[in-house]
């Protein structure tokens, strides 16, 4: 954006050809923060070598450093995020330097392009690449891409019948008890403590049972007038 309102704003357009994974890193404080720097490079991206350019021209008290990033994109966007940001009190000036690719880079950059480029003009085509991929994974296998993606359909009478058959074994099946005289602790403490346990809920039912009795056995009040 221009610094005055009056000024026309600053716009540079880069081609493939000015784009290179060789960034040249400029107004770096001369600190000998040399891995600080690499550090802060390869969050976005791997990076194959970062060294000082000592011949190179800076200015005073700045050092200037060569990086080398393993793939094209990840040097775009490690020149876009990282380009005026301030690094130990010193924005960073980063640009491509192209001039250091060998034919080898010059023609992987251009291939890799080209498949960028047909990618985003043909989108139907990348998919089918892509279930071509995943058909030469799964080969072997009879499952195709598209029923791996879709879950099995359940009949629902099926269902129903299976769930019917799960209620009635439920209800059908013999309930067993424990026997309470039987000790299943090594400890004579812990099968104490199971018994006391159990013969106060043996009371609290039996009370239970005597209560519940007593109500079924009390005769019905006749007189119906309000009692004072």
């Amino acid at each position: 954006m221009p610094r005055y309102r009056d000024e026309p704003p600053a716009i540079r357009v880069y081609t493939v050809c000015d784009e290179s994974r060789y960034l040249i890193v400029r107004n770096v404080p001369a600190l000998g923060c040399g891995e600080q720097l690499l550090k802060l490079f390869s969050t976005h991206g791997g990076i194959e070598e970062c060294k000082p350019m000592d011949a190179e021209e800076c200015e005073a008290f700045t050092d200037v450093y060569w990086i080398k990033f393993r793939l094209v994109s990840n040097a775009r966007f490690a020149k876009r995020k990282l380009d005026e940001y301030v690094f130990l009190g010193n924005p960073l000036k980063v640009s491509y330097a192209p001039q250091f690719e060998t034919l080898s880079d010059t023609k992987e950059k251009l291939e890799c392009r080209r498949k960028e480029v047909l990618a985003r003009s043909n989108p139907s085509r990348s998919k089918e690449s892509a279930v071509r991929k995943w058909g030469s994974w799964t080969e072997g296998s009879e499952v195709s891409p598209s029923q791996a993606s879709i879950p099995p359909r359940i009949n629902t009478g099926q269902r129903d019948s299976e769930k019917r058959e799960l209620i009635s074994h439920i209800n059908n099946s013999p309930i067993t008890r424990v026997s309470s005289d039987k000790e299943y602790f090594p400890s004579q403490s812990m099968n104490q403590t199971v018994r006391s346990v159990r013969e106060k809920l043996n009371k609290i039912q039996s009370s239970g049972d005597r209560l519940q009795h007593g109500s079924v056995s009390k005769k019905p009040r006749l007189d119906n007038r309000r009692r004072i």
